[in-house]
């Protein structure tokens, strides 16, 4: 039952900032009943985003992997519901969740109204399409796990087909539209699923069967990171066998063609990565000031310009650095914004003025499959530190674990490791299902 005597705080979007969040609040304002602490996500369980291009290749295993939200909640002293939020009313301070429906559109709960004392947006980013006439239509998005699955299984059917079909004739022709991070990442791990096919049966598709083609507007892969890292992913790119289409702007998508300005290419599945924006409820709602992304304009504390109930976290905040820049949509902005919600929510119960918040690059990493990484490190200092290889991939790993870290604590997040370990000698190398 909830008590109306202690302050709610209640936060919308259960990804890596949100999620975060939630776990601090709990433990430090949760567990000691000093606020009711309440996260609403559309789904039951979390995956951290920048390893979606791993559920859709089946190197992860989402039902296995993730976060179940009701389960952590009851550990760390904060309540989960299911919803789908859809509107706010800032002079009653309340939010509005959408009606629960089943898988046969039937009513689970109706639309519901939750009043907050303080309110945290954290609800990501989707697909930026750009009105690309049939990108809605003819792609894949992979900006959320459901995305990342239905193209996980349309993967395993097409591999199904290759294997019955003329090795001499038939080939897999997948377009990744975009190649920032997520388009590199998941031009070589299709690769690299590829090399396991034989283990389970499909001996005959190999990587000379599947043409992999990269495309990017600009004139190189990566085009937010510094070019040496664009450089090196390049090479390791061409030498596994990723075809690359540099300045080339996508005009039309048909159910098997991609048409460019001056040219047409036939494949038989399409991944939309190009761009991000937040989502477009948050226009049709017209109570925030927006920037074009959709991004919600914040003050130098994270909280709506015009409000200082409401803090913003995570790829839906547009927050402009002192050099006029804005925070980039990553997930290490979404770990320092969290961290420092939570702390100035925690100082404002104490009574202690707010801190702005600052972001600090760390750098940037690359993940290449099992063939290699590369990136940078303190990315805001003077120099970079330029990195590659094995100790690449171990850094962009530790991220993971950082995250890990943060949501269960070290002995849970050192627990997981191990039992990753384990599990990799009696687990399938890929989802075959």
């Amino acid at each position: 039952m909830n008590d109306e005597s202690i302050p709610r705080i209640v936060i919308v979007g259960g990804g890596a900032g949100g999620l975060e969040l939630a776990t601090g609040l709990g433990h430090k304002l949760g567990k000691k009943r000093k606020a009711e602490i309440i996260l609403i996500d559309r789904n039951r369980t979390h995956i951290w985003k920048p390893l979606l291009h791993e559920v859709a290749t089946g190197s992860l295993d989402a039902s296995l992997d993730g976060v179940v939200y009701s389960a952590h909640a009851a550990k760390h002293h904060f309540i989960f519901q299911l919803g789908t939020f859809y509107n706010v009313d800032r002079l009653t301070k309340t939010i509005l969740l959408a009606p629960l429906l089943d898988d046969r559109g039937q009513v689970v709960l109706p639309e519901r109204t939750l009043k907050y004392d303080k309110l945290i947006l954290a609800i990501g980013s989707v697909s930026n399409d750009f009105n690309t006439p049939g990108a809605q239509e003819h792609c894949f998005f992979l900006d959320s796990v459901s995305g990342a699955e239905r193209f996980q299984h349309t993967l395993l059917d097409s591999f199904t087909r290759l294997q019955q079909a003329d090795e001499s004739t038939s080939k897999l022709n997948v377009a990744i539209i975009g190649a920032g991070a997520t388009g590199v990442e998941l031009s070589a791990e299709l690769f690299h699923v590829t090399s396991l096919l034989k283990i389970y049966g499909l001996d005959k598709v190999n990587k000379d069967r599947l043409n992999i083609h990269l495309i990017e507007a600009s004139d190189r892969i990566l085009p937010a990171l510094p070019e040496r890292i664009a450089t090196k992913a390049t090479m390791e790119l061409k030498k596994i066998g990723v075809t690359l289409h540099l300045g080339k702007r996508v005009l039309q998508i048909d159910e098997r063609t991609i048409h460019f300005e001056d040219q047409t290419l036939d494949c038989d599945i399409k991944v939309w990565a190009a761009g991000v924006k937040a989502p477009d409820f948050l226009k049709d709602l017209g109570v925030f000031e927006l920037n074009r992304n959709n991004q919600i304009v914040v003050n130098s504390y994270l909280q709506v310009s015009d409000d200082e109930h409401i803090y913003v976290v995570g790829d839906c905040c547009a927050f402009t650095q002192e050099n006029g820049s804005l925070v980039p949509p990553r997930a290490q902005s979404a770990h320092q914004m969290a961290s420092t919600v939570k702390n100035n929510i925690i100082r404002e119960y104490q009574g202690r003025p707010l801190q702005p918040f600052v972001y600090k690059d760390h750098g940037s990493l690359v993940n290449l499959a099992r063939f290699s990484a590369v990136g940078n490190l303190m990315g805001n200092l003077s120099s970079d530190v330029f990195i590659e290889g094995k100790i690449a991939r171990w850094m962009y790993m530790s991220l993971y674990r950082m995250h890990q870290q943060a949501v269960h604590g070290t002995l849970k997040m050192m627990a997981l490791w191990l039992s990753e370990k384990l599990m990799r000698v009696v687990r399938p190398k890929m989802k075959l299902h």
